[in-house]
């Protein structure tokens, strides 16, 4: 009996690198490729593969977001793939889930697989609980940073949290701005707003966040949209979907 298997990642280059080498598996059948969250989560759902190669950082909803959705029962095993520093990796260790660290090589990538499919045939349920352990130690209950760690020049610089005056999604990327300085992060806006502080943080738009107290004066636009002034004279938008924030403010 064949392990299925479902490719999710973003990156156009990153799938055509996992399918060509697990084309080459005789014992995996292909059958898919996702390249969103909200795609992977349906696919899953529908096709109940055996085990998933899993791109941990993508827009909107990433590799986190997608295993939340999924009920017990239906999260299949996974192989999380990863551009994540050594560090962090400390995670898939301790709750011993197999992981791929971009750019890896084929030997890299077959140890992977045997391991993978060795635990699928061997001791599913185990899986399952070491992925439910891994998923609640994720949970935002800790006390957030009060730092944030961005790469600049080839250096890692710690910002303080009451320092920056807004963050947007950039592609793969958000982009942290602070006064005039701006500093690009490969981590989708979802996953980054479930490490800040909410009493700090306001999510304005489906694009961006804003520290509350950057906020000089809020002008009111038509449909329900307002003109989010900061101390910097910047100017963002509060959506119309996100009308509710204002509350968090005060106001409305």
């Amino acid at each position: 009996m064949k392990i299925r298997v479902l490719i999710v990642d973003d990156e156009a280059l990153a799938r055509e690198r996992l399918r060509k080498l697990l084309e080459k598996e005789a014992e995996i059948e292909l059958i898919g490729e996702c390249s969103n969250g909200l795609e992977a989560v349906q696919t899953i759902t529908e096709e109940r593969p055996d085990l998933v190669f899993l791109d941990v950082q993508m827009p909107e909803l990433d590799g986190f977001g997608i295993l939340s959705r999924l009920p017990p029962e239906n999260r299949p095993a996974v192989v999380f793939v990863t551009a994540h520093d050594k560090f962090a990796l400390r995670a898939f260790e301790i709750h011993a889930l197999d992981y791929l660290l971009k750019p890896f090589d084929r030997e890299r990538f077959e140890v992977t697989l045997r391991r993978a499919v060795a635990q699928i045939k061997g001791r599913t349920g185990a899986l399952n609980q070491q992925l439910a352990a891994f998923l609640a130690d994720l949970k935002p209950e800790a006390k957030p940073s009060e730092r944030l760690a961005v790469k600049a020049g080839g250096r890692v610089l710690l910002l303080k949290l009451e320092e920056i005056d807004w963050i947007e999604a950039a592609d793969n990327y958000v982009e942290v701005h602070v006064g005039n300085e701006s500093y690009l992060l490969r981590e989708t806006l979802t996953h980054l707003e479930a490490r800040l502080p909410a009493s700090l943080f306001l999510r304005i738009s489906r694009s961006t966040i804003v520290n509350v107290e950057r906020i000089k004066e809020l002008q009111p636009m038509f449909h329900g949209e307002y003109v989010v002034v900061l101390r910097s004279g910047a100017k963002l938008t509060l959506s119309r979907g996100y009308r509710d924030k204002l509350q968090q403010l005060g106001l409305d």
